[in-house]
């Protein structure tokens, strides 16, 4: 059986900026419509003044962050499928808006070789360098027939 082929502290990072056609695209393909997502007029009386990206699309980024990490070890390794079986501990710090810019960082920091699993921290920041959210992944290793 293989081996894991990645480390504690192994890395990897995902930059984009949330542009108003995200919050609306990612409503129209979940159907979550909701106001603070699309209606400005309601948020502009918020706390927040604007409106907000779903925690949900967030997540996505997350994805994203991960299958980065999963890709480079696809580009390497024929023996073994990479899969992500679930987030814990998801919590959603600060409200993403249209026009910030969010990393996401991805980092290995537990491996479990007798599942064939690993745990990833995963934080994203803003631009101004504030947490807007953090979660736990983990990846199954599949060993290919």
């Amino acid at each position: 059986m293989s081996e894991l082929p990645v480390s504690i502290g192994d890395k990897a990072s995902f930059t984009k900026t949330v542009g108003e056609s995200d919050i609306y695209g990612f409503a129209g393909i979940t159907g979550d419509f909701a106001a603070p997502h699309v209606n400005e007029a309601f948020m502009k009386n918020s706390q927040y003044g604007t409106r907000v990206a779903h925690g949900a699309l967030l997540v996505g980024f997350m994805s994203t962050a991960s299958a980065l990490l999963a890709t480079r070890v696809i580009d390497t390794r024929d023996d073994l499928t990479p899969m992500s079986i679930g987030y814990d501990r998801v919590r959603f710090i600060e409200a993403v808006k249209i026009g910030d810019t969010i990393t996401v960082n991805y980092e290995i920091k537990d491996l479990e070789p007798e599942r064939r699993r690993t745990r990833a921290a995963l934080t994203a920041t803003n631009q101004h360098g504030n947490v807007v959210g953090v979660a736990e992944h983990i990846m199954k290793w599949l060993v290919n027939p």
